[in-house]
């Protein structure tokens, strides 16, 4: 779930707010980066918790990624906002899926991506559960669970061992900072980012797709 926000609600409404749909309260603004969408500004919820990656960290994971964006298949788990996996389309994913099991935190999504009229489909589940099924191999994979609750590893090796990763992908996880998540031994890692009490790691697998029955 992306990274709860200290964005600060704006006054007014300038001509690229769009406004919280009917039935949601805004409690904030995020900001798109880089991209197609660059500096569209949507609203997020009031929901205790929510907060986007910050802007200056989505910055610099997505110059990280400048050649992996493009024509990428983007899964964004405990998503949240969304913040990266929008941001992932703005610069030229070729097609993102949401998953975020707080209803109304995944009807604003939807909200958003529709505003956006991007190419991203939202799945209202838990996260495990989601892995637990039917997969198809992603690109790019965000992983950004609640801190404090043994979520990372455990997402971690259902992503490689139930077949949700492409032969080359990137995959990046968010953890409270003095955690390293075990992670599968054919993720290499390429980056890492501080910000807070979270830390950002940037992972590339380089191994070949599970075999049937993984």
């Amino acid at each position: 779930m992306n990274r709860r926000s200290s964005s600060r609600p704006r006054r007014g409404n300038p001509k690229n707010v769009a406004p919280p749909a009917a039935g949601h309260k805004g409690s904030g603004k995020l900001r798109i980066i880089g991209g197609e969408y660059r500096r569209r500004l949507l609203p997020i919820l009031d929901s205790p918790g929510l907060r986007p990656t910050p802007d200056r960290v989505r910055e610099t994971l997505f110059n990280w990624l400048a050649q992996a964006c493009p024509g990428a298949s983007v899964l964004d788990l405990y998503a949240g906002t969304g913040a990266l996996g929008l941001e992932a389309l703005s610069r030229g994913a070729r097609a993102a899926c949401f998953v975020e099991k707080n209803p109304a935190v995944s009807r604003a999504l939807k909200d958003n991506l529709n505003t956006l009229d991007a190419r991203g489909e939202v799945v209202a589940a838990d996260a495990a559960a989601f892995l637990e099924g039917p997969a198809s191999p992603y690109d790019l994979v965000f992983l950004d669970p609640p801190f404090r609750q043994d979520l990372a590893a455990v997402s971690c090796h259902a992503l490689e061992n139930r077949g949700w990763l492409a032969a080359v992908a990137y995959i990046y996880v968010e953890t409270e900072h003095e955690l390293e998540p075990d992670v599968p031994a054919s993720w290499e890692r390429h980056r890492e980012v501080r910000a807070g009490d979270s830390t950002g790691r940037l992972y590339r697998r380089t191994a070949s797709p599970p075999s049937d029955g993984c």
